[in-house]
């Protein structure tokens, strides 16, 4: 299973540390390999610095000389997630090139998408019994960094490994009314998520989870969840179909 987490539970070190026991806890049932953002820590570090962000489209503008402050805090957070997991390394993508990308879009600086995954050292680190904890920077083929959005690269591993993938984030998952609780969807196909982006009922912050979920179907990954961070229990839940809503590929077409 591919655990994404980061951004408000990470706000809390308290909650931080209630979700690595919750990912402790999943490694009893199953093998786990983590991938984590960090905007908070981030956004703190740059402003320490008197750098201020820009976002289009969900995605922070990283110019080279932010790209470096986004690689040092995250390569700090990452080592403090790999501790608290337990039994757990922390790795970046210039570990082993386990991450290698491309620039998504000049305009946008040093950010990046994830194009070759290192399968076989998670796969590995994996068979002696250690948790992968992997952080969101990639390296280009020239070794640089990219700034990867976290949860695309939870899609890119998850497609990689063909394991499917829990996005952690702070609603309990998709709704066809939000915030109706009645209206929540415990499945969903990725030909009606892609219409509900079209009409409108997936929107807002939602919209990049899904698009997320949608890449690792398309990678390979069998399923994508997206389901609470901010409630107790609720990773096993999610990883054993009992919480959030799953997302899964179409079925084949019907036969007349």
């Amino acid at each position: 299973m591919i655990v994404k987490y980061g951004g408000n539970a990470m706000k809390s070190l308290e909650l931080r540390r209630a979700v690595a026991r919750e990912i402790a806890a999943l490694r009893e049932e199953m093998p786990v390999v983590v991938v984590h953002g960090g905007g908070p820590v981030i956004e703190a570090a740059l402003a320490e610095r008197g750098l201020t962000s820009e976002f289009r489209e969900g995605l922070r503008v990283t110019p080279p000389g932010a790209m470096d402050v986004v690689e040092m805090a995250l390569a700090k957070l990452n080592k403090e997630l790999a501790q608290d997991v337990g039994a757990a390394v922390g790795l970046m993508g210039r570990d082993g090139q386990l991450l290698v990308g491309e620039v998504l879009d000049p305009a946008l600086g040093r950010v990046g998408r994830v194009t070759r995954v290192g399968a076989d050292l998670l796969r590995t680190l994996i068979g002696v019994g250690v948790t992968p904890v992997v952080g969101c920077v990639a390296v280009d083929e020239d070794g640089n960094a990219l700034n990867v959005n976290a949860d695309l690269a939870a899609g890119a591993v998850a497609g990689a490994m063909r394991e499917g993938v829990v996005f952690l984030t702070d609603v309990d998952g998709v709704y066809r009314a939000y915030p109706d609780p009645a209206s929540l969807l415990p499945t969903l196909t990725a030909r009606e998520a892609r219409e509900g982006m079209r009409e409108g009922w997936i929107a807002g912050g939602m919209i990049p989870k899904v698009n997320a979920a949608l890449e690792a179907l398309d990678q390979g990954a069998p399923f994508a969840v997206i389901a609470s961070g901010m409630k107790a229990g609720v990773l096993a839940l999610a990883a054993r179909g009992e919480a959030g809503t799953r997302l899964v590929p179409d079925g084949p077409p019907a036969v007349s």
